[in-house]
Order: C-alpha cells, then structure tokens, then sequence
C-alpha cells in the first residue's frame, strides 16, 4: 500500500479547511460564558449551533479504548477516585477531554453536516492546537479565559458549583481539586493559544454580555445585526 506523503497531508488539510470554511469555533475554560455567548450568536446570525458539552455522552460511547486510553480510565474511576483522592494536577494531566481525545469525533460530527450552513462551535474541549489547523480563516475561532473568581461566581449563579463535588465522600475536597484543576486548565489554555496565534477574551467580569456578544462576533468576522435586539 502506498503511503501518504506530506504533500498528501498538507492538500488533506487544506481541503478540510475549505470543507469547514463555514465553522465558527468558541473555545476557552469552564465557566467563561461560551454557551451563552454560542446561543446568542447562533440565534442573531442564522447559525446552526453545536455545543460539544451536549455531544460528550455520545463521544464517550463512540471512542474506542485504544484511542481514548485515558477515557477508558476515568469510566472505570468510582467519583471519588475521580475528583477526591487525586491532585489537582494530576486530574488536569489525565482528564481524558483536557489532552483532546474524542476531538476528532467532533470534527466527524460538523462534516456530517451540509457545508454551507453556517456553525458555531462551543466547548471546553476545543483546545486551540487542535482547532488551528482547521481554521479556514484565523479569525474564525476565538477563546475565553475566565479568571478564577468570575468560573466561581458563573458556578454558583447557575446553581452547579457543588454538583460533581456532593457526590463525592469528601465535597470540600473534590470541590477544591475541581476549581484548581480548572484554573490549571485555564492557564494551559492560554499558553495553547498563544503558541498556536488564536486570540483569547479575558472573562473578568468587566464585559457585559452584550459587550462581551459584539467582541466575539467582531472577532469572528461576523456582521453586527443590531436589528435582532429586542
């Protein structure tokens, strides 16, 4: 059988880029408000929205061990083995979604779709490396970094702060690895970003939703449609 060139390769990637010319990708950290952001986009711009939070539990399902080693692992974790009984550290190395299995379970799903239906795509899951390669136009996918006090404010205004950690033995413990390990993540997200040239919106609190709508749709090359408010 012959084996595929670099030539090959780069022609692949590029007719992948061309394929997803009309995806719109809006990663970042827990908590930062890509969900709301997506649902407003999507809603002002006609877009289809796929949010990959929804699409885990089918991922999960679809990911064979071999190629979701650290997935296979988690499943076989009981909660406090997951959350409670390791490191913040050690969580955000071996949390399966963090080092991008199932990403190209992702991309599967978006080629399954009619090519020039415009998509907005969100998630915690969207790491930066992995996304740049498929931008079409690198201004077509931006990050949001939450600092830790606006994920913990995020958390308790949806009510959801506590929700893996009360199942755990040892909630305050689970809790505290949890919000660790996602500032941890957050970081790891901003030097991803940086060194794969994708731009990132810092979530202090400081930016309203609709500042915050008009900074991401600018950013993604997206018309202002004031004619969709109220």
């Amino acid at each position: 059988m012959t084996q595929p060139t670099r030539s090959d390769a780069i022609v692949d990637s590029a007719a992948l880029r061309r394929r997803l010319r009309c995806v719109y990708w809006v990663g970042g950290g827990s908590g930062a408000g890509k969900s709301t952001i997506a649902r407003r986009l999507a809603a002002r711009h006609g877009l289809r929205l796929y949010s990959t939070d929804d699409a885990m539990a089918d991922h999960a399902g679809r990911c064979p061990p071999e190629d979701c080693p650290f997935l296979a692992e988690f499943k076989r974790m009981s909660m406090d083995e997951r959350w409670a009984d390791r490191s913040a550290q050690t969580m955000l190395e071996t949390y399966h979604w963090f080092r991008g299995e199932g990403f190209g379970l992702i991309v599967e799903d978006l080629l399954r779709l009619p090519p020039d239906e415009g998509v907005i795509v969100e998630g915690f899951r969207l790491l930066p490396g992995l996304v740049a390669p498929l931008l079409h136009d690198p201004s077509q996918g931006v990050w949001l970094l939450p600092t830790p006090e606006f994920r913990r404010t995020a958390f308790e205004s949806r009510g959801s702060l506590w929700s893996i950690a009360e199942k755990t033995s040892h909630p305050e413990r689970a809790l505290s690895n949890l919000l660790e390990r996602d500032r941890l993540f957050t970081g790891r997200l901003r030097d991803m970003a940086e060194a794969a040239g994708v731009p990132v919106i810092l979530m202090d609190g400081s930016l309203t939703e609709d500042v915050l709508e008009s900074r991401v749709a600018t950013q993604l090359g997206l018309r202002w449609r004031p004619e969709m408010d109220g």
